[in-house]
């Protein structure tokens, strides 16, 4: 599972869901559901669930990288 936390309570999360879900590395699957949680103020977070390879795929170096360079939205 991982946590991610839009930039603002504008942020639209089903958006947000879709574009990750359409990344695609060798060795990452996505769940096909995703849930919002609430954090506070009003502001969600989506929970995501993957499955990832080891070998292949590194969550900290690969995953939440790529995350963090979508500045407009994470």
């Amino acid at each position: 599972m991982i946590e991610v936390k839009p930039w603002d309570e504008d942020t639209d999360l089903d958006e947000l869901a879709a574009r990750i879900l359409a990344v695609e590395l060798d060795g990452l699957v996505w769940k096909t559901e995703y849930k919002k949680e609430p954090i506070a103020f009003g502001i969600f977070k989506l929970v995501v669930g993957l499955v990832i390879e080891d070998e292949k795929v590194s969550v900290d170096e690969d995953i939440v990288n790529m995350l963090q360079e979508w500045e407009d939205s994470v």
